[in-house]
């Protein structure tokens, strides 16, 4: 199950899936980005609570242009199903912001890493996780 689904990453029915989660990804972390600044550098909040802010934001994002876009073919429609959804991902994502927040600590705090520099790696390294359980569970793929 695990050799399929990794061999269908590259070419198979999850590849444009994935691809698309990508982009979507790519745009919603730039969009992290600034809103972390934004919350840290202009409205002088702790880092880690900037951040925890700022992932909240793009996750509603991301679960509506997901849901719309990258799992089209599955898309949760009706305003229960919607609404369900948005619970699933937040879930996924929920879990994963402990991922993220620990990483970002760990290379600001530990490596001297800037934040911002620390917060995108931070992303990419959870990104994969959060993939895999949307896919699989917020969209039953």
């Amino acid at each position: 199950m695990i050799r399929s689904f990794i061999r269908n990453l590259h070419s198979g029915p999850v590849a444009l899936q994935l691809r698309r989660f990508v982009i979507v990804g790519a745009v919603a972390a730039g969009i992290q980005m600034v809103l972390l600044w934004a919350f840290v550098d202009l409205a002088g909040l702790y880092y880690l609570l900037g951040a925890t802010i700022a992932i909240e934001i793009t996750i509603v994002l991301q679960y509506g242009v997901n849901n719309a876009w990258t799992f089209e073919a599955a898309s949760n429609t009706g305003t229960a199903e919607f609404l369900s959804g948005l619970v699933k991902t937040n879930v996924v994502r929920g879990s994963a912001i402990p991922i993220q927040l620990g990483v970002l600590f760990g290379f600001v705090e530990w490596a001297g890493i800037p934040y911002l520099v620390a917060n995108a790696i931070a992303i990419g390294i959870s990104g994969i996780y959060r993939f895999v359980l949307d896919a699989k569970w917020t969209w039953g793929q």
